[in-house]
């Protein structure tokens, strides 16, 4: 298990399953021999995605960051044309960490989709329960008033059996969120309308993650956006101003779906300069 610390945070990533999407989808207009250069890719076109929430270990607080693509709720045939070769085992990740998922105080979304919030339920005695019961699950409204209503396009992700168990933990926000001191969501839209990203902040350490207008380090290109954005063009611009809100702070970059790295730091030029890279073979 891969940890770090920001400031006086102690941040892990668990193990919340594996993907393999098309990569052309991941990386939308731009061409191949472009982005292959820049991330791996198998002979059927589809790049590894990795679905590993953070936990937040903070002033007596555990903070996860997303939930993990579940377990023992996708067909075969959602696995399989997800490309999962590994489902959820939070609670396996949180059991070596001492914590039980009901030690978790806080869930942060960054946003709804599938891959992000099949992790919050899991059935029980035939029936869908929440996993994080003791939680508050926190995220924009704009996100759960479409998770609850969603559109033509946006119903293949927003699943009701991810929300239905957990509707009364639930707490929105409109534009930003100080959940405790030092951490807080930022709604950005873009990927989806309702997309927020995380800031993260201690003894004058900065880390960011830009969740999926950013999946990878491939994607720092303010340009590479995703074909699944419902709102590219609101993508790009926030992609600019949170770059340079890190390169302002020396910020790390942190991820949930890399597959090589957990979280980066790159200098004013581009280059990288400090990575902390994913254990293989987990």
């Amino acid at each position: 298990m891969e940890t770090m610390k920001i400031g006086e945070m102690e941040l892990f990533w668990l193990n919340g399953g594996d993907t393999h999407m098309d990569g052309g989808a991941m990386f939308g207009v731009v061409p191949k021999p472009l982005w292959s250069k820049k991330y791996p890719v198998n002979d059927r076109n589809q790049i590894e995605l990795r679905c590993d929430p953070m936990l937040i270990r903070w002033n007596g607080l555990h903070l996860l960051v997303d939930s993990g693509i579940g377990s023992g709720k996708l067909t075969e045939k959602q696995k399989r044309n997800y490309g999962v070769t590994e489902e959820t085992k939070i609670e396996e990740s949180l059991a070596a960490l001492g914590l039980r998922p009901s030690d978790i105080d806080y869930v942060l979304m960054t946003h709804l989709h599938f891959d992000h919030a099949s992790g919050l339920t899991k059935r029980e005695d035939d029936k869908l329960v929440s996993v994080f019961q003791q939680a508050k699950i926190i995220t924009s409204k704009i996100e759960w008033d479409e998770m609850r209503a969603p559109n033509i396009r946006s119903r293949n992700t927003y699943w009701k059996e991810n929300w239905e168990p957990v509707a009364d933990q639930v707490m929105t926000f409109e534009d930003s969120i100080e959940v405790t001191e030092g951490i807080r969501l930022h709604h950005t839209g873009g990927h989806s309308d309702g997309h927020s990203i995380l800031t993260l902040t201690s003894q004058g350490e900065t880390a960011i993650h830009l969740a999926d207008i950013m999946p990878t380090h491939a994607h720092k290109n303010p340009l590479w956006v995703l074909a699944y954005d419902d709102y590219p063009m609101i993508s790009i611009p926030a992609k600019q101003k949170w770059q340079a809100f890190a390169e302002e702070n020396n910020a790390w970059y942190l991820f949930y779906h890399d597959a090589i790295y957990r979280a980066v730091k790159w200098d004013e030029d581009g280059a990288m300069t400090h990575e902390v890279k994913r254990e293989t073979g987990r």
